[in-house]
């Protein structure tokens, strides 16, 4: 008995001393940078925890330097971010960093403890150093039918343009419907603009929807080779312009309208006709057609009815024998807008 006991208090005996955490954040892995004009923005995430898996209980002293060629890591800033905070740091470059040839910047950030101790620097965050794209000037946008057109001051030496486009309408949150509902739209887009049309200054969104406001910014962006490796070199973004998406145009004017005239038969019971037809309109908001009709010099008359004709087609029963009809058809889109009339087709109904 005495043998168990013993055996019982030794399992409380206190392990090997543990050694005292050194409190060190976990490195910046995701530290991301980007250059707008003379403008350079860092974004990343702070860890949650430290090196030995403790969380992290106070702000952390956050070190942001960069570095140009094999020089030091100049020292850029020190500020505090909380830990699993989505951190940020900018500023504006030196005007050494804005002038000359194109050159890889690189950033990092290193996370210190109270002591001022760290466990080593984020990754590097490169963007281009030197003189950036002129910013865009003369942003305009005007509405059409196929969509909204862009125009700024051409630049022959511009390459390529980005656009910033922001949905200032969104639409409520509609319940989910399952795999085939639409997505919403996304509240901001960028529409980059290549070649010769971003030098020439004009472009065309055709993926607006009409109803909606947008507000549109642009800078210029030039692709550069660095060490094999391709970056991006912006401008500053433009002042912003809205517009409002508002759909004013009619569809557009049918096409290949043919009449094919159809004699009475009174052995079959047939009255006289004249069946219309016509290549059918692609627009996604085309509601229909109104069909008209006319003998010689008199007046146009709608013979559609009330409602709008839905199919490319139109079957006209109230003829006489011996008599030449004139038509022409328009098409209606869902806001109630009329398209102009097609060209014209003729028949003459045979006598019996």
């Amino acid at each position: 008995m005495l043998a168990a006991g013993l055996a019982i208090a030794g399992c409380g005996t206190p392990g090997a001393p543990q050694p005292p955490s050194l409190n060190l954040p976990d490195r910046v892995t995701d530290l991301a940078a980007v250059r707008a004009g003379n403008h350079v923005s860092l974004t990343w995430i702070m860890p949650r925890r430290n090196t030995d898996k403790l969380p992290l209980k106070a702000n952390v002293p956050v070190h942001v330097c960069r570095r140009e060629a094999e020089n030091e890591c100049a020292p850029v800033a020190d500020l505090e971010q909380a830990p699993a905070a989505s951190g940020s740091f900018s500023e504006t470059l030196p005007a050494a960093l804005t002038t000359g040839t194109p050159r890889a910047l690189e950033y990092f950030v290193e996370l210190k403890n109270r002591n001022g101790r760290s466990a080593g620097p984020s990754n590097a965050a490169i963007v281009l150093a030197g003189q950036s794209p002129a910013s865009v000037t003369g942003l305009a946008a005007e509405v059409r039918k196929a969509g909204v057109v862009l125009r700024w001051t051409p630049d022959t030496t511009t390459t390529a343009v980005l656009l910033h486009r922001k949905l200032l309408t969104p639409a409520a949150p509609k319940p989910h419907k399952g795999a085939l509902a639409a997505p919403a739209e996304p509240i901001e887009q960028k529409l980059l603009v290549e070649g010769d049309r971003a030098s020439a200054g004009q472009a065309l969104d055709k993926s607006i929807v009409f109803g909606q406001t947008y507000e549109y910014r642009a800078q210029r962006v030039a692709r550069i080779d660095v060490n094999g490796q391709t970056l991006e070199l912006a401008g500053e973004i433009s002042a912003p312009v809205r517009v409002e998406a508002v759909d004013v145009f009619p569809p557009a004017v049918p096409t290949g309208l043919a009449a094919v005239a159809t004699a009475a038969d009174s052995g079959a019971g047939t009255e006289a006709s004249i069946d219309l037809s016509w290549q059918p309109g692609t627009e996604a908001d085309l509601a229909g057609y109104e069909v008209y009709r006319r003998e010689e010099e008199s007046p146009w008359q709608r013979i559609s009815g009330e409602q709008a004709v839905v199919a490319p087609a139109f079957h006209d029963t109230h003829v006489l024998p011996g008599h030449t009809y004139i038509y022409a058809v328009s098409a209606l889109d869902q806001g109630g807008h009329e398209s102009g009339r097609s060209a014209e087709a003729q028949e003459t109904v045979p006598n019996p």
